[in-house]
């Protein structure tokens, strides 16, 4: 997870300023022999593939960072978070793909890094090939589970994540829900915030928010990642030659990379795209087809779909866009509402003596997404003067999701009502207005764009 800061440094390098100022930073970078004798890789594909990890290292981290933002206890060496970015050969794409560290992945035959021994392949969870056999093993277990072809490794810890964000000077985040862990003690209300590095460390490590654990965090983390491209790309700190050597020292001065990743690949990659912005990244987890695959020795783990992640990374290879461009929507954007209408059960009666005003309100309410009953009927009261929505409390973020999308209309808690919500519609109804959810779908293999998940881009 930390290793979303890694791709900033390709975007810091879009400010064009030359050698002159990183140049002196190469040396900065520690660097790993990441690729030393490999053997029957895959086919090289057109565009550039990065492999980021996020290890839990947190050596320069003080006592008091570790007591504020739960960062106790000892290291596992191994990689939390792993993803996947592809840059287009024309460099005005960028997709990223995340790796649950859950995955059931088999080794391919290795000598383990702790104790010398070697080894013949074996199933383990995807994260723990790091713990066994380092970048290496990381590298040739991932080409091996999506024939793409690694052509450079980042490696960031919490150090790094922290040192960065903090030097650009906070990422905006936005949440219509409250976002609380008791775990990492996030605690945020909805609304808009500006995270600094330690309060970001807790967003993107948090996996105790809801029941989706590591599929939840994954899609707050490429959040934060959207965010954090449209921060480094929007803020005028890439036309700034000091703030930008302040902020690419913040982030080399604790990475490690492939020998071959230095200030000459980022230069060339930073010209190419100088133009790059949130619209032009696209973010998606593999998709997963069996939950809680349980594997002797190993435990749960997540088992890819082996269809549509076959047709995912064959996308990577062939340099093509995850997803289909979305044509742009005409009219009013949607209003984000917490609670995907989609999952929203509502009866519409008329509270009229409209003819054909419950038909007309179904009608609208079904186009933007509700499951309506398609049944509407007459309410008993007929001379309801405002569209009111009457709702069990227990769904009351539904409740919220519904009245959006009819402006004006009043809120009315029904202890019992059960999971279907009521629309009453009143002499005041004049539309219903598009909505959407405002967190993307939680389902693995959806894609995102990342205009679509920063704040303020309605």
């Amino acid at each position: 997870m930390r290793a979303v800061t890694a791709l900033s440094v390709v975007v810091l390098g879009s400010a064009g300023i030359g050698h002159a100022v990183l140049s002196n930073l190469d040396s900065d970078i520690s660097r790993v022999d990441a690729f030393k004798d490999m053997k029957n890789r895959p086919r090289a594909g057109d565009g550039m593939n990065v492999l980021m990890v996020g290890t839990d290292g947190r050596d320069e981290i003080t006592k008091e960072e570790r007591r504020k933002y739960r960062l106790g206890g000892a290291p596992c060496h191994c990689t939390d978070t792993i993803m996947i970015v592809h840059i287009s050969e024309d460099r005005e794409r960028a997709s990223v793909v995340s790796l649950p560290r859950d995955s059931y992945a088999e080794t391919p035959g290795h000598t383990d890094r702790t104790t010398g021994e070697h080894h013949k392949g074996h199933p383990l969870k995807l994260n723990a090939a790091y713990a066994e056999g380092g970048p290496q093993l990381t590298i040739r277990t991932v080409e091996n589970m999506t024939r793409v072809k690694i052509d450079h490794y980042l490696e960031v810890d919490f150090t790094s994540f922290m040192k960065t964000v903090d030097v650009l000077g906070g990422v905006k985040i936005c949440t219509v829900q409250p976002l609380k862990d008791s775990y990492t003690g996030l605690d945020l209300a909805p609304g808009t915030h500006t995270l600094m590095g330690g309060q970001a460390l807790q967003y993107v490590r948090s996996r105790h928010l809801d029941g989706a654990s590591d599929l939840s965090r994954m899609k707050r983390q490429q959040r934060f990642l959207a965010a954090l491209i449209d921060r480094a790309t929007s803020s005028g700190i890439l036309l700034n030659p000091l703030k930008f050597r302040d902020v690419t020292r913040a982030v080399l001065g604790s990475v490690r990379a492939d020998e071959g990743f230095g200030t000459d690949e980022l230069l060339t990659l930073g010209r190419a795209m100088r133009d790059f912005s949130p619209s032009s990244s696209e973010f998606t987890t593999v998709p997963i087809g069996q939950m809680g695959y349980k594997v002797e020795g190993v435990g749960s783990t997540l088992k890819w779909d082996p269809v549509k992640s076959r047709r995912l990374f064959d996308a990577l290879r062939e340099d093509k866009p995850l997803a289909a461009p979305k044509p742009k929507p005409k009219g009013p954007a949607p209003v984000r509402v917490p609670v995907d209408p989609k999952q929203i059960r509502v009866q519409v009666e008329n509270g009229t003596h409209t003819s054909g005003l419950g038909k007309r309100v179904d009608d609208a309410l079904a186009a933007t997404g509700f499951r309506t009953t398609k049944a509407p009927r007459n309410a008993k009261d007929r001379a309801v003067e405002r569209t009111v929505v009457a709702y069990d409390p227990r769904w009351d973020q539904s409740a919220k999701s519904l009245a959006a999308a009819l402006p004006g209309s009043e809120l009315k808690p029904v202890k019992g009502q059960g999971a279907t919500l009521k629309v009453i519609a009143g002499a005041d109804f004049e539309k219903v207005v598009k909505v959407r959810p405002a967190d993307p779908p939680q389902e693995s293999g959806t894609v995102v764009r990342g205009d679509e998940v920063v704040c303020g881009k309605e």
